[in-house]
């Protein structure tokens, strides 16, 4: 009996430790799914809440550049060549490269499948896309989840004006090349670094942004020597900072980026082109956007507390890592020095960030459990995607235009088409570009193509807009045949009032005015 009762009473504990440990087992994958379940909702909203915000706004078709670059990739599908000259201009003697003749020609692509609708759609991809980069440059292993969703999200709302413009797809590939350093950096793996030639040939066919990535390889080449040099002369600190990167394969990397650089129609010129684009500060006093941070908007200071947290993180790990210090310095003073380059320290200061993070190796009984994250997290991206898209924005042509037209003289350019009116046209700045898009058969004075005018030309017509020079000093002005402003601009003001000049058409938004001959 006694034996009897001993073996019942172990049988029963371990009966009992097996219900506990089955217990156990089943309530862990409860537990992983319900956090799983989160992290899904949390990534899809981070995902898609910007692109679905655009199908509510349409912000797309607002926008003053994009329509310069529609109207040349349509010319170029159209020609199947590229531009060398100032097309849909006044000036069309004037050499001019469009260098952003990829970005164009895909926009182009897309408009002839979705018509306007293309405009929107693309945008709301780009966003996707900026998104999805910035939370996977933010990760700095598996496991970390919440800190790359922060960044993710204070980066993108910390670059102000994300529109459908070529300089979305330089932030893209940035990203994708810091990503390339930085893993190379901290596992001394050289082989993702075979991929920056590719990278930088697509890209230098996109955008002139490319500069700013050979100036981050070549950074990177400089302290590569540096720490080659101190780990020779054992100087302590700015040696073994990073895993130590052979300095002649580097170096070839760079050489063959650079080259591929040049695969391009216009191969040395793209230099010459970002060159140009340069050293405007004659313009500032007529287009502050090429100007300084001004610290007038929310993002200013969002993009300032992701810069000064990148150099926290530096300052807390007692980083004496050149690389990551001659990148944040460059980068925002690239950054805070012209707005249109805010996003260069933005995406630095998340590779920087995201490279202190520490290193976690996933658990192997979670990595099915994150295949099937990764499947559902796609599966609801595409779903919220593919209805804000069918039930937004309209497919007809007519009621995007009349979205168009809340912002650009649409009704305005119908009625010089219309009434035949004749050119060459006086336009406003902020309107030349989608002039050149909606009515092509007439030439503009000026449009957001500063690389085309020059500061001599667009000096002049700024000059001429703000009555700083008579009506007689702008060639575009004295020969243009219909002029077309702003109502309630001070120059349409002006001359509506001469007898010289009369106003034949007038809306809420625009004025068009003919010269009395």
């Amino acid at each position: 009996m006694p034996h009897s009762r001993k073996a019942n009473s172990t049988g029963r504990c371990q009966t009992e430790r097996g219900t506990s440990l089955d217990s156990t087992t089943q309530n862990a994958p409860a537990g992983n799914l319900g956090a799983a379940s989160l992290r899904v909702v949390v990534l899809v909203l981070l995902i898609t809440t910007a692109a679905t915000y655009e199908a509510f706004s349409l912000s797309a078709l607002s926008e003053v550049e994009v329509w310069s670059n529609l109207r040349t990739g349509i010319w170029m599908l159209q020609n199947h060549a590229v531009p060398h000259s100032g097309l849909f201009s006044q000036y069309p003697d004037l050499p001019w490269r469009a260098h952003s003749w990829g970005f164009d020609v895909l926009l182009a692509a897309a408009y002839k499948l979705m018509g306007l609708r293309a405009l929107p759609v693309s945008l709301m991809a780009v966003k996707v896309a900026l998104a999805l980069t910035f939370f996977l440059l933010a990760r700095g292993s598996r496991q970390h989840f919440w800190i790359p969703v922060l960044l993710a999200a204070l980066a993108q709302y910390a670059i102000p004006g994300l529109q459908l413009q070529p300089a979305t797809c330089s932030i893209l590939l940035y990203a994708v090349e810091l990503a390339l350093l930085f893993h190379a950096r901290r596992t001394g793996n050289t082989r993702p670094l075979l991929w920056l030639p590719l990278l930088f040939a697509i890209w230098a066919n996109l955008d002139i942004g490319f500069i700013s990535g050979l100036l981050a390889l070549a950074l990177l080449l400089v302290v590569a020597a540096v720490e080659r040099v101190c780990r020779r002369y054992k100087v302590v600190g700015f040696a073994g900072q990073a895993r130590a990167i052979p300095l002649g394969m580097l170096a070839a990397v760079t050489a063959v980026s650079l080259f591929a650089t040049l695969l391009t129609p216009y191969t040395y010129d793209v230099y010459g082109i970002a060159l140009r684009s340069f050293g405007r500060s004659a313009l500032l006093v007529y287009l502050p956007e090429l100007g300084a941070v001004g610290f007038r908007r929310p993002q200013d200071y969002a993009l300032l507390l992701l810069t000064m947290t990148a150099f926290f993180s530096l300052g807390r790990r007692h980083s004496w890592d050149l690389f990551q210090f001659a990148l944040m310095i460059v980068s925002a003073i690239l950054s805070f020095s012209a707005q249109h380059n805010s996003w260069l320290v933005a995406v630095a200061s998340v590779a920087v960030i995201a490279y202190g993070l520490p290193i976690e190796r996933t658990l192997q009984e979670g990595v099915g459990l994150w295949k099937v994250d990764n499947l559902v997290t796609a599966g609801l991206v595409l779903l919220v995607l593919l209805v804000a898209i069918f039930s937004r924005i309209p497919s007809s042509r007519d009621a995007l235009l009349i979205k168009v037209g809340r912002t650009l003289p649409v009704r305005a350019c119908d009625y010089i088409r219309d009434n035949h009116l004749s050119g060459p046209l006086f336009n406003a700045y902020e309107w030349g570009s989608f002039l050149t898009w909606y009515l092509p058969g007439y030439a503009v004075a000026i449009d957001a193509r500063n690389d085309l005018y020059g500061d001599e030309i667009t000096l002049r017509y700024f000059k001429l807009t703000h009555a700083e020079i008579p009506l007689s000093g702008d060639v575009s002005f004295v020969y243009a045949r219909t002029i077309l402003l702003q109502r309630n601009a001070p120059m349409a003001v002006a001359l509506s009032r001469t007898p010289r000049f009369k106003a034949v058409y007038s809306d809420d938004l625009a004025t068009v005015l003919v010269p009395q001959d």
